[in-house]
């Protein structure tokens, strides 16, 4: 009689990779996805132009905007890639903000073309999927043959969301607007006013506002397709509202604003050595003004240029010159004044034109919006 068969022994699971292989891949798969990372570079600003004495001669003219009867609110200036001067502004009727449109004109030679209507609160929400409540604040920035427009869409309970859309002919048709995250509270307090300053990367630093908190400003570095990238924080001596920055060099900018107290104070100066990473504030205060919109700009002479009110109130718009980037600044000249004390004249906005000519528009006593073209021997005293 056979003996019984022995049954075979149980069969052994195959061995395991050692723990120390299982870590190594996934600290292999780790480095080559953080190289796959676009990496953020140093920042820096394109250098300046070299300084220009300009050979136009002194010259002042003014036009108001073919936009009477409507309650107008924020103009931005653009110069186009063919060289026309562009405007934004807002508008809409005098007792109902919710029915604010961006609107959109450029300079012909034989005047200003018929607006057209931007971007809307209607439009804003269907690109958005956002209950919207008014939009406002534009910003346009010329880009070779692209015009970027950013904008503030206000929501239910002061939230406010930063827009961005884009026209690659000239201004005719934009781009479906997109929403840029630049806070982690959703936005609320966000506040747009000033023109972005090109980066050497292509990129941009767009400086924003925040009233919420004390309130602050904040330099958001944009990458060259408009996505937020980084952003650091513009300390002033005392709450600001929002800045006007000039690029002084490849890493060095100067960013002004006016004190957001309840009285008139000084035009605070904040600075970057590094490009913009970081912001100190500076020691020196500039011209006296009130806490109302500024703007400034580099003139072709290298001197620096700012607009805005005086400590006297908004019933004038005068401008001040500084030769020495920002430490100092000399009154200039008086673009308009009226001795009623209801008269006003605010928010203005600057461009350089690349003949030498500087662009103001700025909002004229309600009546709506006034573009002027003067000189840089017109600043300096000299009269037409």
């Amino acid at each position: 009689m056979l003996p019984p068969a022995r049954s075979s022994p149980p069969a052994q699971p195959a061995a395991g990779l050692p723990r120390w292989l299982g870590a190594l891949a996934f600290s292999a798969a780790l480095a080559a996805a953080f190289w796959r990372m676009p990496e953020v570079g140093t920042p820096s600003f394109p250098p300046p132009p070299p300084a220009t004495s300009s050979q136009l001669p002194v010259l002042f003219a003014g036009e108001m905007l073919p936009i009477a009867g409507l309650a107008t609110q924020a103009p931005s200036l653009v110069l186009l890639a063919d060289g026309r001067l562009g405007a934004a502004w807002t508008a809409g009727s005098a007792d109902d903000a919710s029915d604010l449109v961006i609107h959109f004109s450029v300079l012909e030679r034989d005047g200003w073309r018929p607006p057209q209507a931007i971007a809307t609160r209607e439009g804003t929400a269907g690109g958005l999927f956002a209950h919207i409540r008014r939009i406002g604040q534009p910003v346009l920035y010329s880009e070779g043959s692209w015009l970027h427009l950013w904008y503030i869409a206000s929501g239910p309970g002061g939230n406010r969301l930063l827009v961005h859309s884009r026209s690659t002919d000239g201004g005719r048709q934009w781009s479906t607007p997109v929403r840029l995250n630049t806070s982690p509270l959703a936005g609320f307090g966000t506040n747009l006013d000033s023109p972005p300053v090109p980066l050497a990367d292509g990129g941009l630093g767009l400086p924003l506002a925040h009233d919420l908190i004390g309130g602050h400003g904040e330099w958001l570095r944009l990458d060259a397709r408009g996505r937020v990238i980084d952003k650091a924080r513009l300390t002033h001596p005392a709450r600001a509202p929002q800045a006007a920055v000039i690029a002084l060099d490849e890493q060095r900018a100067l960013a002004l604003a006016s004190d957001a107290g309840p009285a008139p104070g000084q035009v605070r100066a904040t600075l970057t050595v590094n490009g913009g990473r970081q912001w100190t504030a500076g020691d020196d205060p500039g011209p006296p003004s009130p806490n109302l919109p500024l703007a400034a700009l580099r003139m072709a002479d290298g001197r620096l240029l700012l607009a805005g009110n005086p400590a006297a109130g908004r019933e004038k718009l005068m401008l001040w010159i500084s030769a020495d980037e920002g430490q100092s600044w000399q009154e200039s000249r008086v673009i308009e004044a009226a001795t009623d004390t209801n008269a006003s004249f605010t928010a203005p906005s600057l461009l350089l034109g690349r003949d030498g000519r500087i662009h103001l528009a700025y909002l004229r006593r309600g009546e709506g919006i006034r573009h002027v073209t003067f000189s840089a021997a017109w600043v300096d005293g000299a009269r037409p």
